[in-house]
């Protein structure tokens, strides 16, 4: 049978979904794990505060109860159901948040996070606290749009382009992280002008499902 990895988008946006399906496409080949990117057409439009994190959390488990897998991706960016999930299932699950984390750990010693909303920010700082990573945090500036307004694209890549120089030019970081998946569909684009390596967080966090998955048997 062919093996299974899982990836859940919590908002109602399958535009967003697209995206992230689309950003994957480099990890399908024939005869390896098949990728399947979900909505939850329950979830609001962006989970972009607290309270949506609260709302969706149990949405995203339910779905990890219910749906098949072999291994689990949680694609928002703040991890939303991570440790409930992980009870409810006996199969790996990987959060994009912390996966980014850890990826850009591995490329450099210094992040900065690129985020949409500023209402974020100290969710992200409790996220990177929790996980002991505050000394490597080089600095969040968010770009002031909701995930409803990324497909903007001349809007969106130049507000992520002028966040990306702040934090290479004046926040000293070496590596930077889209903080949303809705975000997947710029990640060449803002490599090519950062000049630096971007993490894609759905992209690290399915690599490491794939791994998971490479490492285990059936």
């Amino acid at each position: 049978m062919e093996r299974r990895v899982l990836v859940i988008n919590p908002n109602c946006s399958r535009d967003v979904t697209a995206a992230m399906s689309q950003a994957l496409d480099r990890f399908r080949f024939e005869g390896g794990p098949v990728i399947d990117c979900v909505t939850l057409d329950d979830g609001p439009p962006g989970v972009e505060t607290d309270r949506h994190i609260a709302e969706v959390s149990g949405l995203v488990v339910r779905i990890v109860e219910d749906e098949e897998a072999d291994a689990y991706v949680i694609a928002c960016f703040s991890d939303p159901g991570l440790h409930a999930a992980r009870e409810v299932r006996r199969r790996p699950v990987f959060g994009i948040g912390g996966s980014a984390y850890a990826a850009a750990l591995a490329t450099g010693e210094r992040f900065g996070i690129i985020s949409i909303l500023p209402v974020a920010l100290p969710r992200h700082r409790r996220h990177v606290a929790s996980l002991g990573l505050s000394d490597h945090l080089a600095g969040d500036i968010a770009i002031d749009l909701a995930v409803t307004e990324l497909s903007q694209e001349d809007l969106v890549l130049e507000r992520m382009v002028r966040a990306g120089l702040s934090l290479k030019d004046d926040h000293g970081a070496s590596v930077v992280i889209m903080g949303c998946a809705g975000m997947a569909r710029y990640h060449a684009r803002l490599e090519a002008r950062l000049g630096l390596p971007v993490i894609e967080p759905t992209r690290a966090a399915t690599a490491l499902a794939l791994n998971a998955l490479a490492t285990t048997g059936p």
